[in-house]
């Protein structure tokens, strides 16, 4: 673990930390922005956005050599890859907008068809004197090994702008990705905005493909919000918390890859992201699996705590043995069913609550006050202590619970 470690206290040498902080940055920006994306129900518009870059890294690596450039200039790809990206947004939204062809067929369209374009140009290339060492296919994969400065700096720059972009106009892209009907009715220009969530999902795209590439990138911009979701029921904090995630899962993953030999960069990263939402899953503690299956157990053994108590309070025998090893675990009751002095206070509580209830359903004609009484709702959550006072003066004084 020594070496991991090391990656992630930033010792693993320069170029490992470059990429564990670009890594980072990108995994940050790319949560966080993703998120619109995901709560929108367009997921897949990132992978056709993705898979639209591919035709315009081509075409700026023969329109560069054409020129007597080196067709391998970073800027000059990512341009080409932004272009292309933008023109595959454009006719999604024309296609979806002007013909009767759902969302998702007019994706599958486009990401078809500009992939295929792509891979015929980078046929091409390399059938080209200066295409056999282009290396372009790393922008399939990502190629983190010859990640320098100032492609660190591009990422820290491009992440930093979409971050500043999603908290500026959270509200509006919130309100589009919950109810467009209702933003337009509040003003807000519907297409604009959606154009404005794909643009973003598109920065990170281009920012991020030469660390993940085009094919990994996708799952940066959707796994850590489904992951988000899972521990929050409020929008707001989703974003952060996909963030969040998404910056720890590049860096981990950064970090995993180098402190091994041969491990790649970018599929670590995704694993890493796939970890986490499974965790996620299976351990927030409201939406979780396993929140989901211990919840009805917690409820059921609510439920058999009061029945209990009120047994014990009208000095009924308790014949259930679920009931009764559910008292006695917590003292209520002795292993003959008596019940102790802790049993005996309890079910004293619980029956003057049940007496409590009726008095306020009396005295408040509220039924969305009073309706909240289930049985297991304290009374004390509902009702202030004056409230509650003035109930036990029409009740009198608490009785004692007698010995079964």
């Amino acid at each position: 673990m020594t070496p991991f470690i090391d990656a992630l206290l930033l010792q693993a040498g320069y170029n490992a930390a470059l990429v564990a902080i670009g890594a980072g940055l990108l995994g940050f920006a790319a949560g966080a922005s993703g998120t619109f994306m995901f709560l929108r129900k367009r997921a897949l518009v990132s992978d056709a956005v993705a898979h639209a870059t591919l035709p315009g890294v081509g075409l700026a690596f023969i329109i560069m050599v054409a020129l007597g450039g080196d067709g391998r200039n970073l800027a000059g790809l990512l341009l080409g890859s932004a272009v292309s990206a933008w023109l595959g947004v454009l006719i999604i939204e024309w296609v979806v907008r002007r013909t009767r062809l759902a969302e998702d067929a007019a994706i599958g369209a486009v990401l078809g068809v500009f992939f295929g374009i792509g891979i015929v140009l980078l046929t091409v290339i390399q059938t080209m004197s200066a295409g056999r060492q282009a290396g372009l296919e790393s922008f399939l994969l990502g190629s983190t090994a010859g990640m320098l400065f100032q492609d660190a700096v591009v990422i820290a720059i491009g992440g930093s702008l979409a971050v500043f972009v999603t908290w500026l106009l959270r509200r509006p892209m919130t309100l589009v990705a919950f109810d467009s009907d209702y933003a337009a009715a509040m003003g807000y220009d519907v297409r604009r905005v959606d154009l404005l969530i794909m643009g973003l999902v598109l920065a990170i795209t281009v920012t991020g493909l030469k660390l993940v590439g085009l094919v990994l990138i996708v799952a940066m911009l959707i796994i850590p919000p489904v992951a988000a979701r899972f521990w929050t029921e409020r929008a707001s904090r989703v974003i952060w918390i996909s963030g969040a995630i998404g910056g720890a899962s590049a860096y981990i993953g950064a970090a995993l890859s180098a402190s091994a030999a041969g491990l790649p960069t970018g599929p670590i990263i995704v694993l890493t992201a796939a970890a986490m939402f499974v965790i996620s899953m299976l351990f927030a503690p409201v939406r979780g699996v396993l929140a989901a299956v211990i919840r009805p157990r917690r409820f059921q053994a609510r439920v058999h705590r009061r029945q209990g108590l009120l047994a014990l309070a009208a000095a009924h025998p308790i014949r259930e043995g679920y009931t009764l090893r559910l008292l006695a675990r917590e003292g209520l009751v002795r292993p003959d069913g008596e019940p102790t002095e802790s049993g005996r206070a309890q079910a004293a509580k619980i029956a003057r609550d049940e007496r409590r209830w009726d008095i306020a359903r009396e005295v408040h004609q509220d039924a969305g006050l009073t309706g909240r009484y289930d049985g297991l709702t304290p009374i004390e959550e509902v009702f202030t202590a004056d409230e509650i006072g003035e109930f036990d003066r029409r009740l009198g004084p608490p009785k004692p619970v007698g010995a079964v």
